[in-house]
């Protein structure tokens, strides 16, 4: 239940109220403990402000975790700090050449109706994600994150007439998988995204050998799914997200004629009903890295 820091991290605080235990660099290297390095492609906006809902999960497993904030050279962080990336932010090829990462996240981005070869910087993406492939043990996308993924195994995103926005039931189609096996039978799962995958698109991608089905909601599709070989992970969802956090999104986008209110949620009173879940998905995948780590595969 670890997570290493730099000293005089901004959400340090946060992090110690919800019970996870923050090291620095230095105290963790008196503990003599091999911490896994776990990249994490933060592309959101104010990409400062994402970083807690990430590290609050990560930080319950019970591993020291080193997280690695990855930055891309052709994107330009209008809404973020910029000194904050440059003092806590490292460029993909620069991180793989001194200490490779043991496990990669990519996060969603504000570009889920573009198509992948109009976003500025998809070529940067492109290349990361190939070198993921086959440099990283397991890699875990999430929301546009998760399509760039599908995207990379021949799979097609579709655009939404409507937001597909709020909590949603769904059912866990594999009970004994390595990371989603953990989770309850049914389970609730927060969305917030323009485009997504169709049934049939995903059937046809799992009949054709190329990705196993995790989990699926009437309203939702398949939002769980992972690559045949298992290295690659896709949450079209976001477990990571606090229920305010939807109410956030619903006032910043309430001028939007394509954005409805949050389904499924007290908009006055919300509540997370999905905090478990995230916790055992995050662990989960956690350990995946550290035993495939371990394992030098």
């Amino acid at each position: 239940m670890t997570i290493i820091i730099p000293k005089d991290y901004h959400a340090q605080k946060a992090l110690e109220n919800n019970r996870v235990i923050c090291l620095t660099e230095t105290e963790a290297e008196r503990m003599d403990i091999r911490a896994l390095r776990i990249g994490i492609l933060n592309i959101m906006p104010e990409a400062q402000s994402y970083e807690f809902l990430l590290l609050n999960p990560l930080g319950r497993t019970v591993l020291q975790i080193i997280p690695v904030w990855i930055k891309l050279r052709s994107h330009t962080y209008n809404s973020s700090n910029r000194g904050h990336l440059e003092r806590l932010y490292h460029y993909f090829d620069e991180v793989q050449s001194k200490t490779p990462l043991d496990g990669m996240i990519i996060t969603g981005a504000p570009v889920e109706k573009m198509e992948y070869k109009d976003v500025r910087y998809w070529p940067e993406i492109e290349e990361i994600l190939n070198a993921c492939r086959t440099e990283i043990p397991k890699t875990m996308g999430i929301c546009w994150g998760g399509l760039a993924l599908a995207n990379m195994l021949g799979i097609e995103k579709e655009n939404y007439d409507e937001k597909m926005f709020g909590v949603f039931e769904t059912f866990n189609l594999n009970p004994t998988h390595e990371i989603t096996g953990g989770l309850d039978d049914v389970f609730w799962l927060p969305q917030s995204r323009h485009a997504g995958i169709s049934d049939k698109t995903m059937e046809s991608a799992r009949d054709q050998g190329l990705v196993n089905l995790l989990a699926y909601s009437e309203n939702i599709g398949y939002p769980i799914f992972e690559s045949f070989d298992k290295r690659f992970i896709m949450n079209l969802g976001h477990f990571e997200y606090e229920a305010e956090r939807l109410i956030e999104e619903m006032k910043r986008d309430s001028g939007s004629p394509d954005v409805k209110p949050p389904l499924n949620i007290d908009l006055q009173k919300p509540l997370n009903r999905w905090r478990g879940q995230r916790n055992e998905f995050f662990s989960q995948f956690v350990r995946c890295c550290y035993e495939l780590a371990q394992t030098g595969n």
